[in-house]
């Protein structure tokens, strides 16, 4: 198990209610750590790696069910298994925020962003690193691929993508609690983010981004990751304002 999803099954707080076991499930579910279709642990299982009661889990499983991301199957064979639900139209969901709400997201994600990178550079290994050059690499061959231009299920693996690597550059700085905090903000605003550049408008620029946080992380530069995980939220939330400026209300 990679340490994404190690985080994903790591004790929540012990003083966790319903709604935190749901959130930290349902924010793996939409950010593709855990696969639709995918069966999820027992319960017992999954209440002990959760760290939670098998009575919380039940509640949170059923919230989830409620929710239309976990469906669950009776006789052999049966359990709990993942259910990807259709997405909020991005746009929608871009316009319930204010310009000054998508700033203070950006600042926010950009600290976290920033720290997970530097941390990453200091502390990873190659077997962390190499991923994150597999998946820009997935990346790549995606947009270069002919029918990729203007195609929506293009610009939908690129965006699941690009979260996949911002998770991946979190976990490789060893910290379950900042892994945690990526996937929340992926679940959060990762959509929102790639919203200017869909149709693959300005993927070389964000591909050259990536790989610079891919070769600073590699190269143990912890600064030089730090600031160019930064300026890559911060590039990426000032197309997004200018979107939803232009955006009728």
């Amino acid at each position: 198990m990679n340490m994404a999803r190690l985080a994903v099954f790591s004790p929540v707080d012990s003083t966790a209610r319903v709604d935190v076991v749901v959130r930290r499930l349902a924010d793996a579910i939409a950010v593709g750590l855990l696969a639709d279709g995918e069966q999820l642990p027992s319960e017992a299982e999954l209440a002990g790696r959760l760290g939670v009661s098998t009575v919380t889990l039940r509640e949170a499983l059923t919230a989830l069910r409620r929710q239309g991301m976990v469906e669950t199957r009776r006789g052999r064979g049966g359990g709990s298994f993942v259910r990807l639900p259709a997405g909020l139209d991005p746009l929608a969901r871009l316009r319930a925020f204010a310009a000054d709400e998508l700033r203070d997201f950006g600042d926010h994600y950009a600290a976290i962003a920033g720290t997970a990178a530097r941390l990453a550079a200091e502390r990873s290994l190659p077997s962390d690193v190499a991923p994150l050059w597999r998946t820009l690499d997935e990346m790549d061959a995606v947009a270069a691929a002919p029918e990729a231009a203007g195609s929506a299920e293009a610009c939908a693996r690129l965006r699941r993508l690009d979260g996949r690597f911002h998770i991946e550059v979190a976990a490789a700085s060893q910290s379950a609690r900042l892994t945690q905090e990526e996937i929340r903000l992926q679940a959060d605003i990762g959509p929102l983010l790639w919203l200017p550049h869909e149709g693959l408008s300005g993927h070389d620029e964000t591909a050259a981004q990536h790989r610079a946080i891919a070769g600073a992380v590699e190269r143990g530069d912890g600064e030089q990751a730090r600031a160019v995980a930064e300026r890559h939220v911060l590039d990426a939330t000032r197309h997004l304002i200018e979107l939803r400026l232009r955006l009728r209300e």
